[in-house]
C-alpha cells in the first residue's frame, strides 16, 4: 500500500473515508518554541510578518512530524481591525501572546469596519494562508480558526460583562452577537478561498462551567447552525472547558467533527452523539508535551483511542514551550496507535 500523503490523510478523515492511520494535526494553535527558535527569531515577531508567521507554522510541523499547518496564533486580530489597542510584548522575553489591555465597556460601541481585512494584522494571516499554499499546500493540511460569536464578542466587551447582559439585556447581546455571526461567516469563507483545506469554530466561552445549557440553547445553539448552514465542509465545532451537559447541543448544531477538550468524558460523548460524527479530542496540549514520560504519553494516546476519537488532538492549544522528545513521542504514537479503524473512519 502506498503511502498517503499528510494532505490526503487530513482530507479523507474529514470526509470520513479510510486513510492509512490517524493524522497528528490540530484545529488549534500549534507552533512551538523549539521551531520559532530554530528559526532564529524572538517569539513576539511570529505574529507580525506573514513569512514568520508562515515559517514558524512550517517548522513546527516539520520539526514533529504534524500533518498538518495552523496559523494565527493569538485572538487578538479581529478585535485589533476593529480598532481595539492590543500588548504585542515586542520586549519580552519567553512566552507572551499579545492581550488586549482595555475593551469596550458595552456592546453598543462595536461596530465592524468595512475594511477590517485590510488593518493592521489582518493582512499577515491572510499573507501567512495564501504562503502556507504555495510552499506546502500539495503534500499538507493548511487549518486556520476563528472564535465562535460569543467567545469572539468577549474580545471585544468583557466576557463577565457579556453573560450579566446576557440575562439582564438579551437584546443587546444578541445584536452584537449576530454581528459577529455575520463576519465569522464573510472571514470563514475569505480564508477557504485563499487556501485554507479547514478552519475550526472555537467557541470556548460558552462551555457548561461558564455558561448554563439553557442560555446556550438560546442564544448560542441557533448562531452555530446560521454559521455551519454557510459553511462548506469540513464543518468543525470546537468547545473546551465543561462539554458532557452541553454535548448533545453542540450535536445538533450542523457541525460535522465535535472537538473537545481532556474535560470531556469522551467514551460518553461518542454513545450520545453515534458513529456518524467525528470525533476529535483530547490529549492535554500543555502538560503531555511538556512534562509527561513516554509511557504516560503512549497511554494518553491509548485511552482517547479506546474511548473513541476519530482523531488525537490537542483539548486547546499547545503550549509553545514543549520539551522535542515528548512533542515528536505524541505523534509517534498518535501514527503507531491510529492504524486501527475509528468509529466513523475506516483503514486501507
Amino acid at each position: 500500500m502506498t503511502e498517503m500523503t499528510s494532505r490526503e490523510r487530513v482530507l479523507n478523515l474529514f470526509a470520513r473515508k479510510p486513510i492509512d492511520t490517524m493524522p497528528c494535526f490540530s484545529g488549534q494553535g500549534m507552533v512551538t518554541a523549539p521551531a520559532i527558535d530554530a528559526l532564529g527569531i524572538p517569539f513576539p515577531q511570529i505574529h507580525l510578518t506573514a513569512e514568520n508567521m508562515a515559517e514558524s507554522a512550517i517548522r513546527s510541523m516539520e520539526m514533529f512530524g504534524f500533518d498538518a499547518a495552523v496559523v494565527p496564533y493569538d485572538m487578538c486580530t479581529i478585535p485589533e481591525a476593529f480598532g481595539l489597542g492590543i500588548s504585542i510584548y515586542e520586549d519580552a522575553e519567553g512566552i507572551l501572546f499579545p492581550t488586549i489591555p482595555h475593551k469596550w465597556p458595552s456592546p453598543d460601541e462595536v461596530v465592524v469596519p468595512e475594511d477590517y481585512l485590510q488593518r493592521n494584522r489582518m493582512p499577515v494571516v491572510d499573507g501567512a494562508i495564501r504562503m502556507l499554499k504555495e510552499k506546502i499546500g500539495d503534500r499538507y493540511a493548511i487549518g486556520t480558526w476563528l472564535l465562535g460569536p460569543f467567545t469572539l464578542a468577549g474580545q471585544m466587551v468583557e466576557l463577565d460583562v457579556l453573560m450579566k447582559m446576557a440575562l439582564k439585556d438579551k437584546a443587546k447581546v444578541e445584536a452584537l452577537l449576530d454581528k459577529m455571526v455575520d463576519l465569522i461567516i464573510d472571514l470563514g469563507r475569505h480564508y477557504r478561498e485563499i487556501g485554507a483545506d479547514y478552519v475550526s469554530l472555537r467557541e470556548m466561552g460558552t462551555g457548561a462551567d461558564l455558561l448554563s445549557p439553557r442560555l446556550f440553547k438560546m442564544i448560542i445553539q441557533p448562531r452555530l447552525r446560521k454559521i455551519f448552514e454557510a459553511w462548506d465542509s469540513p464543518k468543525i465545532l470546537h468547545i473546551c472547558g465543561s462539554t458532557d451537559l452541553i454535548i448533545e447541543l453542540m450535536n445538533d448544531c450542523g457541525a460535522e467533527v465535535i472537538s473537545v477538550d481532556h474535560k470531556n468524558t469522551l467514551s460518553e460523548t461518542r454513545k450520545k452523539i453515534g458513529n456518524e460524527v467525528l470525533l476529535f479530542g483530547d490529549y492535554d496540549g500543555f502538560s503531555l508535551p511538556s512534562t509527561a514520560s513516554e509511557d504516560e504519553i503512549r497511554a494518553a494516546v491509548q485511552k482517547c483511542i479506546d474511548a473513541g476519537v476519530d482523531a488525537v488532538w490537542p483539548g486547546c492549544d499547545i503550549w509553545p514551550d514543549v520539551k522535542p522528545e515528548n512533542m515528536a513521542a505524541i505523534n509517534r504514537a498518535i501514527k503507531e496507535l491510529g492504524k486501527v479503524p475509528s468509529p466513523a473512519v475506516g483503514r486501507l
